[in-house]
This record gives C-alpha cells, sequence and structure tokens, in this order.
C-alpha cells in the first residue's frame, strides 16, 4: 500500500540551508539527525513506493554521508537496472533531479555499445530515443572522445554517438511545492517513464552477453 512517502518536510529545505558553503564539523553533527529524518529517510520511502510499482526499481541505495560538504548538500539515491545502468535521483535546495545513465562502464560495455550505435537496426533506434528524450527537456551527456573510435567510418552517420564512452539524460524536476507532497512519486514514476526507452535498449545491448 502507498503512502508511507508523504513529501518531504519544508523544514528539509531549512536543514540544507544550514548546510550550504563550507560547513564546520560542529555544524554537521548539530544537522545530522535532522538531516536523516528531515533528508534521507523521506528519499528511502519515495524509493520503497516506486519500488512497488515494479519489480524492475526494487535494487535501490540511498548514500550516506562522507566526508566532502557536497555528500552533506545532496542527498543522492541510485535504481540500479544493470550493471552500470541506472536511475539516479538528487534533492537539494534547488529541489529534485533525475538522471538516466550508463556510466562507470565495465571492460567490454563501450565496445558492445559502439557495435550496437553502429548497427543500422539498433543505431536508428538510439538515435530517434535520444532526440526523443531532447524534446522532453532531459540534457543528454557522457564521456565524449574529441574524435570518432578507430575501426568506424569518421563520416558515419551516427558518429556523435559512436564517441560515447558513457551516456546520460539529465534534468531537474523543480522545486514546487510537490516535493512536499506525496505527488513527488507520481514525479518520479513520470520522469522514469519518460527514460523507459533509452535505458532498456542500453540493457539490451550494452549489459553483459549472458
Amino acid at each position: 500500500m502507498r503512502r508511507q512517502f508523504t513529501g518531504w518536510p519544508e523544514q528539509a529545505m531549512d536543514v540544507l540551508w544550514e548546510l550550504q558553503g563550507e560547513p564546520t564539523h560542529a555544524t554537521r553533527e548539530r544537522c545530522r539527525a535532522d538531516r536523516e529524518r528531515l533528508v534521507r529517510q523521506p528519499m528511502i520511502a519515495l524509493l520503497n513506493e516506486v519500488a512497488d510499482t515494479n519489480p524492475r526499481y526494487e535494487d535501490f541505495s540511498v548514500w550516506h554521508y562522507r566526508t566532502d560538504s557536497w555528500w552533506w548538500q545532496n542527498q543522492s539515491a541510485v535504481i540500479r537496472l544493470d550493471r552500470k545502468i541506472e536511475i539516479g535521483l538528487r534533492f537539494s535546495v534547488d529541489g529534485l533531479r533525475i538522471q538516466g545513465a550508463w556510466w562507470y562502464p565495465d571492460p567490454g560495455q563501450v565496445d558492445r555499445f559502439r557495435k550496437a550505435v553502429a548497427s543500422e537496426g539498433s543505431g536508428r533506434e538510439l538515435s530517434a530515443i535520444v532526440e526523443d528524450v531532447r524534446k522532453k527537456g532531459y540534457d543528454v551527456s557522457g564521456d565524449v572522445m574529441k574524435r570518432p573510435p578507430r575501426g568506424y567510418p569518421t563520416d558515419h552517420s551516427r558518429t556523435d554517438l559512436l564517441r560515447h564512452r558513457s551516456l546520460i539524460a539529465a534534468r531537474p524536476l523543480g522545486c514546487e511545492e510537490w516535493l512536499h507532497t506525496p505527488e513527488a512519486v507520481d514525479r518520479v514514476l513520470s520522469a522514469a517513464a519518460d527514460l523507459d526507452a533509452l535505458l532498456m535498449w542500453l540493457v539490451r545491448h550494452v549489459k553483459h552477453a549472458a
């Protein structure tokens, strides 16, 4: 049953504002309990509800704090769909951000990606998917080589994609009142649906062979 997630409390933003800049150790320790309760635990509740809607979303992690201030100022989480293929979420004073990513590839994944891009059927499919994702407001980026990879024509029609060694589609979801309500679950699910075709293409073509 849904509704374990009721939204991030408005006080979550107050805690994150206190942690801006370079917070001292004393400031971090003073904010630790409130940050856990108001920022991190709602992210866990959100992803539990997202996982309840689809078994593919069940493998998730919500990060703890680290030494760098960034990790205190941003609550990050990932939903793993396959090796190095995931949905990422980040909650901060700027609101909620989502990305679909294939990155930090395993050995062989880049070669499999390039072969699928170069293949007429799967390559055209990916080009259309990327264009559709861009039209929906996502910024498409990644680790991109300056030149086309060796073994592929320099004038290949999909040379821009062939140069990728990772592929990321990201956009902010906003910082409106819905963040403090259960509606945030539906916003995340809608954005995950935007990214589904891209991520499933990557799962089919980039993951390790069985």
